[in-house]
């Protein structure tokens, strides 16, 4: 393939070490899920970067490689998975317990998945208060438990012979959180580690120890987490690429593809009311209202963005928009989210639309974990720095650098994501024009 003389990828050779603060149900499955992948037992159903193809040139060109054959991916067969929790189980252990995978299909991977144990985890209690631990660190501050993170990791480097590493967020959703003084520079927020300041969240703490040992970080959860100035210009610094957050899954995976139709026919809307149940343990901390308000915030934000009510006043300015989770244990990881969208047509009359979306959390969220371990890896090897917009695709509330607004429109994402890549390969962007096939 041609390459940008602009942008140099170094090769992916080598073992790709995987870090997730977290081993419950996101982790064991994308891990079980990897290792069924590896042996032939499954297919990577979900992931852009294993099964999706890029158009190249012009329709009548006919070149449609597969991504990974277009880019230079790590494989699949490279990656090597560690993490954290506050609890000691292996992910074996938690992959029974999270119950989002049969127990056949864990029996036939149980060899690497017994050899995944988290090591102990950086916990606050005041940040996740609706999940309490014993694996969990000690330290006379929060920069010596920083310090401890990044002895995990070159540890891990080590022992999992890993010659590049990626640390993606899968822990809870911690309480909701603006960004104080303390975010505001590098000298700031290590000022405040050394504090051991209340303003700083366990998350942010694992997000300084992975970008201080130059590792890319991507968070899933909506967690403040690295959208705060001191660990952006932290990233850049040194080199390392940031993305986030929150993991598009369920309801908001839906919402970014029915938004965008109903705006693109130009129909009204005037509410929007969605509901879930679950039972896993993400839906024991979200009972929690404080953790909740985090959550609700990264939901509410999609609508608005992608419908621009203050370009639309009279098809979308004001609408209800209402988001309830309900903790419901006998669920499990199984989510349901029922919608109900009222919208209004020719000369205003009233529609509705009625979505009931019986989803697995887990089983959407591991494939989303996959892919950006494999495009954070690729940009770092294509020295590119700082915040990843290219990737909001994966994300209900994408990061931005500060001046712009967040694209939420998931078709708007794919052609970012894609022509990302195409640039850097030195391909032409496609714009979808197609006045050439005419002239």
């Amino acid at each position: 393939m041609p390459q940008n003389d602009n942008v140099k990828i170094a090769p992916a050779t080598g073992k790709l070490g995987v870090l997730t603060p977290g081993v419950g149900a996101v982790t064991t499955t994308f891990v079980a899920g990897l290792e069924a992948i590896k042996r032939g037992l499954g297919q990577p159903v979900g992931s852009l970067t294993q099964l999706a193809t890029i158009r190249l040139g012009k329709r009548t060109d006919g070149r449609t490689p597969l991504v990974k054959d277009f880019v230079p991916l790590a494989e699949v067969n490279d990656l090597v998975c560690g993490g954290w929790d506050v609890f000691p189980d292996t992910a074996y252990e938690a992959a029974l317990k999270a119950g989002v995978l049969e127990r056949t299909l864990l029996d036939e991977v149980q060899e690497p998945l017994k050899a995944l144990r988290p090591m102990p985890a950086v916990f606050d209690p005041a940040y996740v208060r609706r999940l309490d631990g014993p694996h969990v660190k000690k330290g006379a501050s929060k920069m010596e438990l920083a310090e401890a993170l990044v002895a995990d990791i070159e540890s891990f480097r080590r022992s999992s012979g890993a010659s590049r590493l990626v640390m993606v967020w899968c822990g809870s959703t911690e309480v909701f959180q603006r960004p104080a003084a303390v975010h505001q520079t590098v000298e700031d927020f290590e000022a405040g580690l050394a504090a051991s300041s209340q303003d700083i969240a366990p998350s942010q703490i694992y997000a300084y120890a992975a970008l201080r040992c130059g590792v890319p970080f991507a968070n899933g959860a909506p967690n403040l987490t690295v959208d705060i100035p001191a660990l952006q210009e932290m990233a850049r610094e040194r080199d390392v690429p940031i993305a986030g957050k929150d993991f598009k899954t369920g309801q908001t995976f839906l919402k970014t593809l029915i938004a965008p139709g109903l705006k693109a026919r130009m129909l009204g809307l005037t509410g929007w009311f969605s509901t879930n149940i679950l039972g896993n343990r993400d839906g024991e901390v979200l009972d929690d209202p404080a953790s909740f308000k985090t959550k609700e915030e990264s939901k509410l934000s999609v609508l608005e963005h992608i419908l621009q009510p203050q370009l639309y006043p009279s098809l979308y300015e004001d609408f209800h928009h209402i988001v309830r989770i309900n903790y419901y244990p006998p669920r499990g990881d199984a989510k349901e989210g029922w919608d109900n969208i009222d919208i209004f047509g020719w000369l205003g009359y009233p529609m509705q639309i009625k979505v009931d979306f019986l989803c697995r959390d887990s089983i959407l969220a591991a494939p989303i974990v996959l892919d950006l371990v494999l495009f954070l890896d690729l940009a770092q090897r294509a020295g590119m720095r700082g915040i990843q917009e290219w990737l909001s695709f994966y994300f209900k509330s994408p990061m931005t650098a500060p001046e712009l607004y967040p694209e939420h429109d998931i078709f708007i994402q794919l052609m970012k994501l894609k022509n990302t890549l195409r640039w850097m390969r030195g391909e032409d962007l496609i714009t979808h024009l197609g006045l050439e096939y005419y002239d």
